[in-house]
């Protein structure tokens, strides 16, 4: 099992840049993907940005040249930098871990843009 604890988040006014963070721990060796997605009010959970364990990314092209996702293997730490929000990034924002072909994920931190 893989339990994960997001921190960051908050509110910030367009333009602004905000730093989420997640660490995971558990009974496990190594994880594969991790990474973040969003859900919006009336909308579907999206994927924002993943990294692998190799250091592979990709991110949606909604927030590419934003956003900048990393993970320290180390410490089971993943994090994701959001430069240049726009009211459109405001969403609870969720990690995921990949471990084992099973999905694991994080409660939730809110991200709120606007004026």
């Amino acid at each position: 099992q893989v339990q994960l604890v997001e921190s960051g988040g908050g509110s910030v006014q367009p333009g602004g840049s905000l730093g989420l963070s997640c660490a995971a721990s558990g009974n496990f060796f190594s994880i594969n993907t991790m990474g973040w997605y969003r859900q919006a009010p009336g909308k579907e959970r999206e994927l924002v940005a993943v990294i692998d364990s190799g250091a592979g990314t990709n991110y949606a092209d909604s927030v590419k040249a934003r956003f900048s996702i990393s993970r320290d293997n180390a410490l089971n730490t993943v994090y994701l930098r959001m430069n240049s929000l726009k009211p459109e990034d405001t969403a609870v924002y969720y990690c995921n871990a990949v471990f084992q072909r099973l999905n694991f994920w994080g409660k939730g931190t809110q991200v709120t843009v606007s004026l």
